[in-house]
């Protein structure tokens, strides 16, 4: 065993507290090093920690753009529950109505109306409906797989601000175009080249689509915003280079017991430090009067 703070060889049979080489008390000053290791590495670990934070509030309500980004994100998915159209199939003590939307996708899963599609397809009164069917209900799947990618590197874009904005950006563009010329070839559909209604089936146009369109080239343009002004968190004096720091010493590059503690303190900090020192110190005396 070595003394911890000159570094003298101790017997493991001598159990006095004190160093015999420089009289220093083992174990209080194990713990206060041990407390003070634990002081800087606490404040070079808040240092990441608060620049997460810059980051999530900068991807999120960090801006008017951020929290109108945040609302219309939001009402990318919600605007999915809008039909592209629908069809109504109706035989002898049976009717069913299908519809292109992401509430009809539900449903149609729920009742288990999916699996009987095949079923559809081979019968001669609903299968050229529910052909006609296949388009609108293919857009809306296609359309929901992309909304789900864009919530959720949405919901991670304060890892990488920049790169997963642009990823939205272009997904948003995608999803927009395919709504708008999805809903255009089914009104071409039904309109250039009409389904009759008949006893059996019924087709109808719905409109979501375009409103569809609208809210994700709104959020293409307003992803598009906020990289043309940037998305820069906003860090406190010091952190960025605590958190490298922070690195260092986690590689075993730069040693706790070389740093000075407060570690990097800023000015504004060092006033504010003491201010709540000297508030404590106060009510301490305050106590002891009372």
């Amino acid at each position: 065993m070595q003394c911890p703070k000159c570094g003298g060889d101790i017997p493991f049979y001598d159990i006095r507290p004190n160093c015999k080489h420089c009289g220093v008390n083992i174990w209080y000053f194990t713990q206060q090093r041990d407390l003070v290791r634990d002081a800087k590495r606490t404040e070079l670990e808040g240092a990441a920690a608060r620049m997460v934070i810059a980051r999530i509030k900068a991807a999120f309500i960090g801006s008017k753009t951020a929290i109108a980004r945040l609302v219309i994100t939001l009402g990318a998915i919600a605007i999915l529950l809008l039909t592209f159209g629908s069809i109504k199939l109706i035989a002898p003590f049976y009717e069913k109505t299908l519809s292109a939307g992401l509430l009809g996708v539900i449903m149609d899963i729920i009742h288990g109306v999916l699996m009987k599609i095949p079923t559809y397809l081979q019968s001669a009164m609903f299968s050229g409906y529910t052909k006609a069917f296949l388009l609108p209900e293919g857009i809306v799947v296609v359309l929901i797989l992309l909304g789900a990618v864009i919530f959720g590197v949405y919901l991670f874009s304060f890892l990488k601000l920049e790169p997963m904005t642009k990823i939205v950006k272009n997904t948003a563009l995608i999803g927009a175009a395919v709504a708008l010329l999805g809903q255009i070839t089914v009104l071409v559909m039904d309109y250039a080249n009409p389904l009759p209604e008949t006893p059996s089936a019924e087709f109808h146009t719905g409109w979501g689509g375009f409103a569809i369109a609208a809210v994700w080239f709104a959020l293409f343009c307003i992803n598009r915003l906020m990289l043309k002004n940037g998305i820069e968190p906003t860090y406190r004096e010091n952190d960025v280079k605590r958190r490298e720091l922070l690195k260092k010493v986690r590689a075993g590059e730069v040693d706790l017991d070389s740093l000075s503690l407060p570690v990097m303190e800023s000015p504004e900090e060092r006033e504010t430090r003491i201010k709540a020192l000297q508030e404590a110190l106060k009510a301490e005396e305050e106590g002891k009067e009372l």
